[in-house]
């Protein structure tokens, strides 16, 4: 049977290869736009990041903030027109990802970055048994046999802990539960070992102690394969035992950088405060909880100044007058902020 295990070559046969000394991906300047009867929405504007090897990354913001559509635009996932991007570098295994040709991207796809949809409904094709869905994925991106791209599947179905798994094969989307139809998506996304996987929200959809066993599941398989994770979400408590670095986005740009503890321990924006100070809490049982005040940017404009200045508690000049860009204000913790969190004053530069 073959192995689930990440492979450990260096490279695969289209020469994607994952170099331990250099992220896993590095993404510069990411700018996604949308064209509409009313004008260009600027969706993402001037994303940059990197994900190192191993490393579980969260992307949080509200709805609208951009998380979703800069990870798609990643792969070129985003609807193309009206979607468009119109700058940026997406570099993994020594190629930019934005420039490679069709065929080339669609050997990255599903090989090496596996993708994990917010909703499998609509992910699954309704009339295609399981089985034939996931043996799709390996036909594609493998040269196991027919016999071996059926152990895989099996095992796959193993791995993310589905009953009955060999009857499970033979199932359509609709004969299955939500929580059983995100699992065969994360086992879809798993099969030919990619080095990065990104999920979209991947539990939005499943009702509380759906969520709480798929959220195992992941750190359960992060461990056992030690695959690079993006998990998008608009809920901090989610990644906040997941994640080992967090990514803020606000009105299409990041805001803040920071390792999980550091950020909830002492955050350096005040958009991330805002929402760490509006999750529920133990400790604060029949209080009303917080609410950040006001209603998000229009996307219709380029950000020319600060985009959470009309909701921002600490707002002065310079934030309505500049556009503020991502500084290093500790080891490995940025903020795109003219605020001073720790010495509560303008930063002097």
């Amino acid at each position: 049977m073959a192995s689930i295990n990440r492979h450990d070559d260096s490279r695969d046969q289209n020469g994607f290869g994952l170099s331990k000394d250099k992220p896993v991906l590095e993404v510069i300047g990411l700018t996604t736009q949308f064209r509409t009867q009313d004008g260009i929405v600027h969706a993402v504007n001037g994303v940059s990041f990197e994900l190192r090897e191993g490393e579980f990354l969260g992307v949080v913001g509200e709805s609208g903030s951009g998380k979703s559509v800069s990870m798609m635009s990643l792969l070129k996932l985003i609807p193309m027109p009206p979607g468009e991007i119109v700058a940026g570098e997406v570099k993994f295994g020594g190629q930019d990802l934005l420039r490679i040709s069709p065929s080339e991207l669609r050997h990255v796809r599903g090989g090496e970055i596996g993708f994990i949809f917010q909703d499998p409904m609509t992910s699954l094709n309704p009339v295609i048994r399981i089985g034939k869905q996931i043996t799709e994925s390996l036909d594609l991106h493998t040269d196991l046999s027919k016999k071996e791209s059926e152990a895989r599947a099996l095992e796959l179905m193993e791995l993310v802990g589905l009953p009955d798994a060999a009857q499970r094969l033979k199932s359509y989307p609709h004969e299955l539960s939500g929580g059983m139809r995100q699992r065969i998506m994360i086992a879809m996304a798993l099969a030919c070992s990619p080095g990065m996987l990104i999920a979209d929200e991947p539990t939005t959809a499943l009702d509380v102690t759906i969520q709480a066993q798929i959220i195992e599941l992941v750190k359960d398989l992060r461990q056992k394969l030690g695959t690079a994770l993006i998990w998008i979400t608009h809920d901090l408590g989610v990644v906040a035992g997941l994640a080992d670095r967090v990514l803020v986005m606000y009105g299409g740009q990041i805001v803040e950088e920071s390792p999980v503890k550091e950020l909830y321990a002492n955050p350096q924006h005040p958009y991330t405060q805002g929402l760490l100070e509006s999750l529920p809490r133990a400790d604060q049982k029949g209080e009303e909880l917080n609410s950040i005040e006001g209603q998000p940017p229009s996307m219709y404009s380029a950000p020319t100044s600060c985009s959470f200045a009309p909701r921002c508690p600490f707002v002065f000049d310079r934030c309505r007058e500049e556009l503020p860009v991502l500084r290093l204000v500790a080891p490995d913790r940025k903020t795109a902020c003219f605020y001073d969190m720790n010495n509560g004053e303008p930063f002097r530069d």
